[in-house]
């Protein structure tokens, strides 16, 4: 098994049980007694997924994909292609999840609007601030409380801070792509930022 199969196996049932709410049994047993000796009964406890896990978990990715390259004259490239290719994967598997029950989108901009509303809020528990298109196929999604750069910060300063922290916004060009993708609309997706915690993320719809 390649090294972004693994992670997206471990990574996407963290995504889904946090988004969705899921609560994921455990069993404790409990002793009682009674006329025909001791019965032995079972509790369920649910248990949900801790966000901070996730957040450790995204660390530890961006991480293995670059101790992963071996290629030091594309380790950048290499490890791009790495966290938007398992993004991609993610956001595929949570649009089919997450649309499943919902009628068809009639046109792309209610198929952006969804990532901005509905997929922002499961992933991130917020909407997205701030959407502008030119109406020619190219979209801003503006954050300005990316969740994961909340606590991100360096001695360095703002600038280097923001420098450090580019390769956490690949995996979610990754996501909104793929989220696209299986929503039919075929696209590329760029990051940046310049000041954390903000960050936009600019689609480019492929024509068709």
């Amino acid at each position: 098994m390649s090294v972004l199969q693994t992670a997206s196996s471990a990574i996407t049932p963290f995504f889904t049980s946090l988004a969705s709410g899921d609560e994921v049994q455990s069993s404790t047993s409990n002793i009682g007694g009674g006329s025909g000796g001791g019965n032995i009964g079972v509790n369920l406890r649910p248990t949900h997924v801790n966000e901070s896990c996730l957040e450790f978990l995204i660390m530890e990715m961006v991480d293995l994909m670059y101790r992963t390259t071996v290629d030091s004259e594309n380790d950048k490239e290499a490890v791009y292609y790495k966290l938007e290719m398992l993004g991609y994967q993610v956001g595929q598997s949570l649009v089919e999840r997450f649309t499943r029950d919902r009628p068809r989108f009639v046109d792309t901009l209610d198929v952006v609007k969804f990532i901005c509303k509905d997929l922002w809020s499961i992933i991130f528990k917020k909407q997205i601030d701030n959407l502008k298109t030119n109406h020619r196929g190219v979209y801003v999604l503006q954050d300005n409380g990316f969740r994961w750069f909340l606590r991100m910060s360096t001695e360095s300063g703002s600038e280097a801070a923001a420098k450090k922290a580019v390769p956490y916004l690949w995996f979610p060009c990754g996501l909104i792509r793929g989220a696209l993708a299986n929503l039919g609309v075929v696209s590329v997706v760029i990051a940046e930022t310049n000041s954390l915690p903000q960050c936009s993320f600019q689609i480019k719809i492929a024509k068709s």
